[in-house]
């Protein structure tokens, strides 16, 4: 085990025991416990009576708020019945597969087409761009 550690912790225990047991020394400048006491009382009955009127404010506030509930608690089922169909009808539609633009016959006819223009556009680059006098034709 080692002996530094060890010391270090008793030298600091040692050191806090008696800062511990030391009692403040005011001098005189305290005050008497009656006045103190006195104002403190005022003190608080000041702050009950502003609590007592937070109190009764917030009670009115609360009143109001539970009658705005009851004007707005129809039109709040209505649109929580609203939401829910919302809901109803997007799960519907995410589960319903998307309908095909067109046919396989269609998509069959698209891709001929295509080939036929690749085809042709092919063989006009392939000539040369240009018609040339056929001999045979002569």
């Amino acid at each position: 085990m080692r002996q530094g550690p060890l010391c270090l912790l008793l030298v600091m225990l040692s050191i806090g025991a008696p800062a511990l047991a030391e009692e403040p020394q005011d001098g005189g400048y305290s005050t008497p416990l009656s006045l103190s006491a006195g104002s403190q009382i005022t003190e608080l009955q000041q702050r009950l009576k502003e609590s007592e009127r937070l109190r009764e404010e917030l009670s009115k506030q609360l009143q109001n708020a539970d009658a705005d509930a009851e004007r707005e608690s129809p039109q709040l089922t209505r649109l929580r019945q609203e939401n829910q169909r919302l809901k109803l009808q997007l799960k519907e539609s995410l589960a319903s597969p998307a309908p095909n633009l067109l046919t396989d016959q269609q998509q069959w006819f698209i891709t001929g087409g295509g080939v036929a223009l690749i085809a042709l556009l092919c063989g006009i680059f392939a000539s040369g761009g240009h018609r040339k006098r056929r001999q045979w034709l002569n």
